[in-house]
């Protein structure tokens, strides 16, 4: 995944009222943390940051007063109803440093006929350069038919990337489509429209 470079104000303030404040003025207070430092207590632009952390494992390199830094989105807070960025805390980085991140799984190709396929796990556990993160890893389930299982260590992960997850949890099971209750569902659907 590509740096995203963003500028961001250092804070003084704190608390609900400079918070609220802050996002009438389109900014999100954040805290940046990690490698045993001070906490830095930042300002950043709501609407470019949001859209930048709608990717997985955002990286982002913040301009401080001239200062880059290197972060990873470590977490979001959101309003409940309106699901705006209310806060976030981000991880200091350094390039080459091996980070732990949870990588979408995406699911591409179809079955063969008369197949269907159940996702198990959604997310997988990564250890990756934090330079390098993977948005996603993709299963190719093209012409798989029923019975056919995809475990964690069948993944191709990225050049770099470690699996920390157990290597025979299951992904995706592959099985044949119920036609009974393909049928009961079509005989119900008739006696609706009669």
């Amino acid at each position: 995944m590509a740096e995203q470079k963003f500028a961001a104000e250092l804070r003084t303030e704190f608390g609900k009222g400079y918070a609220r404040r802050a996002r009438m003025n389109g900014q999100i207070p954040a805290v940046i943390y990690g490698h045993g430092a001070e906490p830095i207590h930042v300002a950043l632009p709501a609407r470019s940051i949001t859209l930048a952390v709608r990717a997985a494992n955002a990286l982002l390199t913040l301009d401080i007063d001239g200062e880059e830094h290197l972060a990873l989105v470590k977490d979001i807070q959101r309003d409940p109803i309106k699901q705006i960025i209310e806060h976030m805390d981000l991880l200091t980085v350094i390039k080459g440093e091996k980070v732990t991140v949870d990588v979408p799984v995406h699911v591409v190709g179809e079955l063969a006929p008369g197949n269907v396929f159940n996702q198990e796990l959604t997310v997988i556990s990564l250890e990756a350069e934090a330079t390098h993160l993977p948005n996603a890893i993709e299963i190719n389930i093209e012409g798989r038919t029923a019975g056919q299982h995809i475990h964690a260590s069948d993944l191709v992960l990225p050049k770099g990337s470690v699996l920390l997850a157990d290597a025979d949890s299951l992904v995706v099971h592959i099985s044949e489509a119920n036609e009974s209750a393909d049928e009961e569902g079509e005989a119900s659907t008739a006696a609706a429209a009669e």
